[in-house]
């Protein structure tokens, strides 16, 4: 498929595009309040971390965001177990206080439903790396989402990460399988990296669901199970994320 990625820099003109492209998350995962409050800000203050891919008639087809954070700051080193939220929070709070970035986080990759399995998530995997690379970082990391784990939202996490396939000994998972296939390491499980709490009646909104009874709820798309307390009218969602590191 004939390809064209930019950076939001470069191409300013397609942020209204790229908000239009239709993608396949689930609802619920819209209304992370962490998220919320910052992917705006990535458009707007960090363009050239904004990677946008255009078709052979100007379609935007994929997009890619990613945020610059210091790892090395006092209190961090390690990559966080809040996952996606933290670094989201760490990228503008650096920004805020004038700390010289040394990692670039990705935040996002999100292919338009109706190009999906044309191998598209690659090449903005790839893109971002050269795009790191390009602005002189050393690493790219990344609170990788599992595309398969929501067919199991009983298997732990971190259990689900680190399995292999037979033969290969690839990731079982397809995602995690191309980011390692493009020279990423698995290096650890996020286990709470996004976080979206919200009253059930939001929730049955959300998800068609009932939302009635106290305990676990399976929810389409969600990596393991909502926990509702209908009794005192909410429900949590606590998602696991896996955390990969490429070295440029």
């Amino acid at each position: 498929m004939e390809l064209h990625i930019t950076t939001l820099a470069e191409r300013p003109e397609l942020q209204g595009p790229l908000w239009r492209m239709g993608d396949l998350w689930p609802e619920f995962m819209r209304h992370d309040p962490i998220g919320w409050a910052n992917m705006g800000r990535i458009v707007a203050e960090l363009p050239e971390y904004v990677l946008v891919a255009t078709d052979s008639e100007g379609a935007v087809v994929a997009r890619a965001f990613s945020v610059p954070f210091q790892l090395a700051a006092e209190g961090r080193g390690e990559l966080p177990a809040t996952g996606w939220d933290q670094v989201l929070l760490w990228a503008f709070s650096d920004r805020r206080h004038g700390r010289i970035p040394d990692t670039v986080s990705a935040i996002e990759i999100a292919v338009d439903a109706g190009v999906q399995g044309k191998g598209l998530s690659a090449r903005m995997l790839a893109a971002m790396r050269d795009n790191a690379r390009a602005m002189g970082f050393r690493e790219v990391v990344a609170p990788v989402r599992p595309s398969g784990k929501h067919l199991e939202p009983g298997s732990p996490m971190r259990e689900y990460a680190f399995r292999t396939r037979e033969g290969d000994g690839l990731p079982h998972d397809p995602w995690l399988r191309v980011h390692v296939r493009a020279g990423a390491v698995v290096e650890s499980v996020a286990p709470a990296s996004m976080t979206i709490a919200h009253s059930v009646e939001r929730w049955r909104e959300w998800t068609g669901l009932p939302f009635d009874t106290d305990g676990p709820v399976e929810v389409p798309g969600a990596l393991v199970p909502v926990r509702c307390e209908a009794s005192s009218g909410y429900a949590v969602y606590v998602e696991p994320n896996v955390w990969v590191r490429h070295r440029l």
